[in-house]
């Protein structure tokens, strides 16, 4: 996640998940799954970020690869 050129407070970054994938672990977000909806948001420690600044999260998955299609948000 990377903010624009102004500073954020919170972001989330949500993709659906292709047929019989799976997330099994995250670090550096906390997850939110619903079906095949999944959202990554911040933890305590990197939500807050400057212009330009960023930060990154990661997970285990399950399933065939697949490139999902993206949306990052911040309140």
């Amino acid at each position: 996640m990377t903010a624009g050129g102004a500073p954020i407070n919170g972001w989330t970054v949500k993709w659906n998940l292709s047929n019989g994938q799976t997330i099994s672990q995250v670090w550096n977000g906390s997850l939110s799954a619903t079906g095949s909806a999944v959202s990554v948001s911040n933890v305590s420690y990197n939500g807050s970020l400057g212009a330009s600044a960023s930060t990154t999260f990661g997970f285990t998955a399950g399933g065939t690869p697949s490139t999902p299609s993206l949306t990052c948000t911040s309140p």
